[in-house]
């Protein structure tokens, strides 16, 4: 086989947190998939092509992407922030578990920049002591499942990154999540909501999570939870690095 898959990050928004090693992939793709708003990312150049399509068409994607590489094509399949972070790469790994004709396929994870860690940066260091990230979307895992874990952070005293926090089509999703925290101890601690980070429409929000309202979120909303020690100093938002 000469062709190869490159599933790439392109970072949360900002062209500039595109990492050099993607930038290379790209400039050298014949191919490129991905969700569509990433896709559109892509410096358009003569001779590649895109492909873009739906985003619940993960697994389509990733088999079409093994396709093309296993024929020969030079194909980067593109993600938002990281692909190893509720993106990409699981679903290749996953379609690839399935077509044992394509593990001869080079394949390449090329990190980026993920929501969270643009999240904190903008917001100072939330993170910056022990954390864990949860997606809140349960199309791929029961809303039991979410709710246990985010009892267990929380009594575990973790900084808590919450992915797809509220979308249209979940809109009592993250609003039920605020109720779990809540009652798991958590209203008074600093709720950061970071709206299109590192984009034009950037907007960082920090409240109290008894403050907090599930309409403060949505799609394009990176929520990080600070654990009990987190503290402002200032504008900034940050973890302090010894535990109580």
């Amino acid at each position: 086989m000469t062709g190869s898959l490159a599933i790439a990050g392109l970072g949360p928004g900002d062209a500039g947190l595109i990492t050099p090693e993607v930038s290379a992939a790209l400039a050298e793709a014949t191919d490129v998939l991905g969700y569509s708003p990433y896709v559109a990312r892509v410096p358009v150049r003569e001779g590649l092509r895109l492909h873009p399509s739906d985003n619940r068409m993960e697994l389509d994607r990733a088999n079409e992407a093994l396709k093309l590489a296993a024929d020969g094509s030079k194909v980067v399949l593109v993600s938002s922030g990281d692909p190893g972070v509720f993106a990409m790469a699981s679903a290749v790994f996953e379609a690839l578990e399935a077509k044992p004709d394509y593990r001869d396929v080079v394949i390449r994870v090329l990190p980026g920049v993920t929501a969270m860690l643009a999240a904190a940066a903008r917001a100072g260091a939330p993170l910056g002591h022990d954390f864990c990230a949860i997606n809140l979307s349960d199309n791929l895992k029961p809303w039991e499942l979410i709710e246990k874990r985010l009892r267990l952070a929380a009594e575990a005293d973790f900084s808590i990154a919450l992915y797809n926090p509220r979308s249209a089509g979940r809109p009592g999703g993250f609003e039920r999540a605020l109720e779990v925290l809540r009652g798991a101890g958590c209203g008074e601690r600093l709720i950061i909501f970071a709206h299109a980070v590192t984009t034009p429409k950037e907007r960082i929000e920090t409240v109290r999570l008894n403050d907090a309202r599930a309409e403060m979120a949505d799609m394009a909303t990176l929520v990080i939870i600070g654990n009990s020690a987190t503290r402002r100093v200032g504008r900034w938002v940050y973890a302090p690095r010894r535990a109580s």
